[in-house]
């Protein structure tokens, strides 16, 4: 079997490294989610009881707190800046993948090994798991450590060997639930279910060494269970925590609207099979290609296809539960990847020593969908570029333009090597054309996207407006209208912690409390969301181009009828770039 040259792994390595840095260090908290969890994780660094996660002062019980204890410690240390928030998510990619890597070397060989962790490092679902301020990021990495320990378990050699495996699954599974709940249970609860029937290794089901380590995930679990049980309202908080978000996600339960979460991204028939494509982007014709590989050797030794078995088992039952829950996002599948990456580990290590036009044809038109991807970050170099290039001066501007020349330069870069990919490949140069290809695409998201997030940030500058919210509403109350979760977030973050809440919709009995709100307190201040978008020309170009109707609301004018009916006035409006609208209110008289 051929394994690349070490400077090659080395190079590729840094490239990967480079891209997490990129999406994880090089930007500001964006919609959606971001924000929220920020505050989250900025309460958790000051609050005084560590076992239930707040936003904005009140109990948020979607998440156990692992992930905002974590991105809390790193707060503490550097502040609130996105990427000190953000800094465990580098130790998290990484976790995710060297244990993907090993999971892949112990089943298929090295070059299966360094494949896999480059493609679980890059697929568009992984990898947007990974940079994102989310509780998916420490579930993906949790979940791929307790594959590793329930690979290393399920095929030992002895009892000893057994035992560590599934120790390690039952230690990675009690810091998943701790991240994401019982999630974290349902990719290796299904692999090592589905393996014991395939195989008709039942008995791998009993034996002791399997259970053992569940005392250690009861220890840390029961432990979290407990300090939430003796806080204030600790019972409630465990019903949502256990019901509410667990068993609300699959069918609808008894609970307030606000905790009603079958009614929010519904699923739909066939929608994760449908939008399968897009979450393994750019390698989804190596996947094709090793699924097409695996069906052809689907009568070979059953030695020779255990890593496609532990594969599909990660990937079929997964899909098939999350069809059947009410609701459905792409990141819940995210804990399937390693399966894809394995296939993938094992489709190279396999092609190496044959392969066909198939296989080829597959490579070469991944080197396109990389060209493509080069052209795409092109156009977006273009569009922030222009935008930011209004919106900056002096040495900002002088900044960003330094970001987006070294953005073109890497937009060449990738271009040319995804060329050499194709020519490799035509010539039958099988490893070549992926690292070509996987070495282009890492470089696309690191260099051009450092420039596009930059400019994307303005759009995104939500800090700056909660700042000026708590400059201009010095003196007096605030008072937060219907507000959605990132308002209440960057408003306890930016401007003040003690506001007064009316909670949506904006119907009558909202608008009467914020009159007796307004009326207690002449000098407070209304903060509300404001209809629209300020488009930027470039963007408003670009979309009537397309065809694309924009909500471009006048940012002054008519007020709404609750402001109306509230006898409020307008004090300040606060607008981003492509992005958000808010208003700060005062009684009229």
């Amino acid at each position: 079997m051929l394994n690349p040259p070490r400077s090659h792994l080395l190079l590729l390595s840094l490239a990967l490294t480079l891209a997490w840095c990129v999406g994880i260090l090089g930007r500001s908290y964006w919609t959606p989610d971001e924000p929220r969890e920020a505050d989250i994780a900025w309460r958790m660094s000051w609050q005084a009881d560590k076992a239930v996660p707040l936003l904005a002062g009140e109990a948020f019980c979607e998440k156990p707190p692992l992930t905002y204890w974590a991105a809390g410690a790193a707060i503490r240390v550097f502040g609130k800046a996105a990427w000190a928030a953000r800094l465990p998510n580098l130790l998290y990619a990484l976790l995710t993948a060297l244990s993907v890597g090993l999971l892949a070397r112990r089943a298929a060989g090295s070059l299966a090994g360094w494949t896999a962790a480059a493609a679980i490092g890059t697929f568009l679902l992984s990898y947007q798991a990974s940079i994102w301020l989310a509780t998916d990021a420490p579930l993906l990495a949790a979940v791929s450590v307790a594959l590793l320990g329930a690979y290393r378990g399920f095929y030992a050699d002895g009892s000893a060997e057994r035992l560590r495996g599934y120790t390690l699954m039952h230690a990675a599974l009690a810091a998943g639930f701790l991240s994401k709940s019982a999630a974290a249970w349902m990719v290796p609860v299904l692999v090592l279910a589905t393996l014991a029937v395939w195989e008709r290794r039942w008995r791998e089901l009993l034996r002791w060494e399997l259970y053992a380590g569940l005392a250690l995930q009861a220890a840390v679990i029961l432990g979290w269970v407990w300090f939430v049980y003796r806080g204030e309202d600790g019972l409630e908080h465990l019903k949502v925590f256990f019901w509410n978000n667990l068993a609300g996600r699959f069918t609808h339960v008894d609970a307030p609207q606000d905790l009603q979460y079958a009614s929010g991204h519904r699923n739909s028939p066939g929608k994760y099979l449908l939008e399968l494509p897009t979450y393994l982007w750019p390698w989804i014709f190596l996947v094709a290609a090793a699924a097409r590989r695996a069906w052809r050797r689907r009568r070979a030794p059953a030695e020779l296809t255990r890593p496609v078995r532990f594969a599909a088992a990660c990937i079929v039952p997964t899909m098939v539960l999350l069809s059947m829950a009410a609701t459905a996002r792409n990141v819940y599948l995210a804990p399937a990847m390693p399966g894809f990456a394995l296939l993938v580990g094992w489709w190279m290590a396999e092609t190496t020593r044959e392969h066909d036009a198939w296989d080829l044809r597959a490579v070469r038109i991944t080197a396109v969908l990389v060209l493509l991807a080069a052209l795409g970050f092109a156009v977006a170099l273009a569009v922030v570029g222009l935008d930011t290039a209004r919106a900056s001066s002096g040495a900002a501007l002088a900044g960003f333009r330094a970001l987006v020349v070294i953005g073109v330069i890497g937009v060449i870069a990738a271009g040319v090597l995804a060329l050499m990919a194709e020519a490799a490949a035509r010539r039958g140069r099988m490893l070549r054309g992926p690292y070509l290809s996987l070495l282009a695409y890492c470089l696309l998201l690191a260099l051009p996207a450092a420039a596009v997030y930059r400019g994307v940030d303005t759009w995104q500058n939500l800090p700056a407006i909660g700042r000026a919210l708590g400059a201009d509403s010095a003196g007096g109350a605030l008072i937060l209208m219907a507000p959605d979760e990132t308002t209440r977030a960057i408003v306890d973050m930016y401007a003040r912690t003690d506001v007064d809440l009316v909670k949506g919709p904006l119907d009558d009995h909202a608008i009467l409390r914020l009159k007796e709100l307004t009326g207690a307190r002449p000098n407070a201040f209304v903060v509300a969301q404001w209809p629209g978008r300020d488009t930027t020309p470039t963007v408003r170009r670009i979309a009537q181009a397309l065809g694309i109707a924009l909500d471009r609301a006048p940012l002054e004018g008519k007020l709404p009828p609750w402001a109306t009916a509230a006898d409020l006035k307008v004090v300040h409006l606060y607008t981003l770039p492509n992005g958000r609208r808010y208003a700060l209110l005062q009684r009229a008289g």
